[in-house]
């Protein structure tokens, strides 16, 4: 199984965007439709650069007086001209606009990706959606010992209105995810058969969400979103999340003043520890706001502001409440026009942790975690952006971050007097590990587009960790490049190609010693070996509704580990179609 997953997030402040993949302009906007493979990142799409036009304002040009003389004499001549037609004018096609689609897919190691979406208008601004999405394999990977197929389905539903002065949205989502802890670790311990036979590799994750999100044209009530979510799983652990972020803008004399008000909380239990029946509860209430100012002149723009939160948290009865002072400083300015923008900041935030977002970045986590926010204390970057041609853009950006309580995914341990038999207990699981990391990042990017046709989008980012507890930043590549190239063949057929490079990470895994028959399972560091994947899509139109596609994923098949001792899928090949329709 490829472990990099796909997961369909259920924030629901994002649903709504979701939904924008419609077909209809007045409502959800323009539909686009990517079929995503099994636990492959992927690489952001590269933006169109437009050229800006030069326009010469009339009031500045001087108009140069010119006088028109004509000295005609009379001349024979016998030629009759021939009446004129007007010139033909090619019209392009305007394309059609379908409010719904159906995709389905069907590959290898018994892959299965659909998904059917549907819109209403009600009158002239109230419009209603719903997308199901399905996701899973049967799983396969060569010399896997357990279980590793895969899940995921989704229901998402929202209702919202929108006109000149007020739009809002009400939305709905439920998820069910099905995974499995099948990265045992048989090359450094040895597991018989009856040992194998009754590990119950299983985990089931549900969530289910309610929020919305309002904004206000003329107002100095911008916009505001909210979202009570609760995730769940097979093992007795619950979490609960809200949120409210309100914005407010207003001008006072020639500056924009903005603030960012928000209240995160968030509260759940595990039935157990690790290693003993110790129940974990925990939650934490983060309240803040972010006013800051915006000053303009020429080709100068500085916003100057402040983060101020305040966290209550608590752990097993023990609370801690503290406040904190951020940040939030960015300043920009034109050197030579778009050309050439430099730019700077420092800023900082208190961001809040959670089950469900762990569980996001890695289903391999076991539900024994200790949940808390990471305090982002700065990150100051400096960069220059702008174009090296009219349809060539890049950014290069230098920046130093100072975090603690950062959070880094570990192995767990295999422990010879641990208690636990759960089906995540013996080395194939991962612990969510918090350290005070200082971060160095190096990155740069470049988006082309040499035609209408073909567009190539380049990045790559560097980063060196220090770490104050840990002996490395477990799971954290210090290298990652990505390429992405997009392209019309013809008319009919079109293609995208993207590749990615990963480079190296740590990890710490367990190991059985046989000249210690007290303490037999240590534990060692590793090094995960670098990895680069390719992948590729072939789609052709058949008409304005009917689309078919060929994708292939891991095309050089590496048979990397995304995770330690969690190989992926090999090479997978996908064939499916995509219908659009109205009804």
């Amino acid at each position: 199984m490829k472990n990099i997953k796909i997961y369909f997030p259920i924030v629901l402040t994002a649903v709504a965007t979701q939904f924008s993949l419609a077909q209809e302009d007045e409502n959800i906007g323009s539909e686009v439709v990517n079929v995503v493979k099994p636990y492959t990142p992927t690489i952001s799409d590269a933006f169109k650069v437009k050229e800006t036009p030069v326009i010469d304002d009339e009031e500045n040009t001087q108009k140069e007086e010119i006088q028109y003389n004509i000295f005609s004499f009379p001349v024979a001549s016998t030629f009759t001209p021939a009446k004129g037609q007007a010139a033909a004018v090619d019209r392009e096609k305007k394309e059609r606009i379908f409010s719904n689609y159906a995709t389905l897919g069907v590959g290898n190691y018994g892959t299965i990706n659909g998904e059917l979406f549907l819109t209403h208008n009600f009158g002239r601004d109230s419009y209603v959606g719903g997308m199901i999405r399905h996701l899973s394999s049967q799983g396969g990977i060569q010399d896997v010992k357990l279980d590793d197929k895969f899940a995921t389905t989704g229901l998402d539903v929202t209702y919202g209105s929108r006109n000149r002065d007020l739009s809002w949205n009400v939305d709905l989502g439920v998820k069910n995810q099905v995974s499995n802890w099948y990265g045992l670790p048989y090359e450094n311990i040895f597991f018989d058969d009856a040992t194998i036979d009754n590990i119950e590799e299983k985990q089931v994750y549900n969530t289910i969400a309610l929020g919305g999100k309002m904004a206000m044209e003329k107002s100095f009530f911008s916009d505001a979103s909210m979202q009570f979510k609760r995730f769940s799983d097979d093992f007795g652990s619950g979490e609960n999340r809200f949120w409210v972020k309100p914005s407010f803008d207003f001008d006072i004399m020639d500056y924009k003043i903005n603030a960012d008000v928000i209240l995160d909380y968030v509260g759940g239990s595990f039935d157990r520890m690790y290693q003993d029946e110790t129940k974990i509860d925990y939650n934490n209430i983060i309240v803040g706001a972010k006013p800051s100012f915006l000053y303009q002149q020429d080709d100068l723009s500085v916003q100057i502001g402040v983060g101020l939160f305040y966290s209550m948290g608590e752990i097993n009865n023990e609370s801690e409440n503290k406040f904190f002072v951020y940040p939030n400083v960015k300043a920009s300015y034109k050197l030579v026009g778009d050309l050439l923008i430099g730019y700077a900041g420092a800023e900082g935030d208190l961001n809040q942790n959670s089950y469900a977002d762990f569980v996001e970045k890695n289903p391999f986590v076991s539900p024994t975690l200790f949940i808390g926010p990471t305090d982002a204390k700065y990150d100051i970057y400096v960069g220059l952006k702008g174009k090296l041609a009219n349809s060539v853009s890049f950014n290069v950006r230098g920046s130093y971050a100072n975090s603690d309580n950062q959070a880094m995914f570990v192995s767990n341990a295999n422990i010879l007097e641990n208690t636990n038999t759960e089906g995540y207990a013996f080395g194939n699981s991962f612990n969510v590990f918090y350290d005070n990391v200082k971060t160095l990042s190096i990155f740069g990017e470049i988006k082309a587009d040499f035609s209408k046709s073909v567009s190539l989008a380049l990045n790559g980012q560097y980063n060196n960790y220090d770490t104050e507890y840990a002996t490395e930043a477990f799971n954290l590549p210090q290298l990652k490049i990505g390429a992405n190239l997009d392209f019309d063949i013809t008319d009919k057929w079109y293609a995208v190609a993207n590749i990615f490079f990963v480079g190296e990470r740590k990890d710490e895994v367990s190991y059985f010693d046989d000249t210690d028959l007290l303490v037999p399972y240590k534990r060692k560091e590793i090094t995960l070996d670098s990895f680069f994947d390719l992948n590729a899509h072939i789609g052709y139109n058949y008409n304005d509704r009917l689309t078919f596609y060929l994708k292939g994923n891991n095309l050089a098949n590496q048979q990397y580990n995304r995770w330690a001792n969690f190989p992926v899928q090999g090479v997978q090949g996908m064939f499916g179609a995509n219908y659009k329709f109205d009804f």
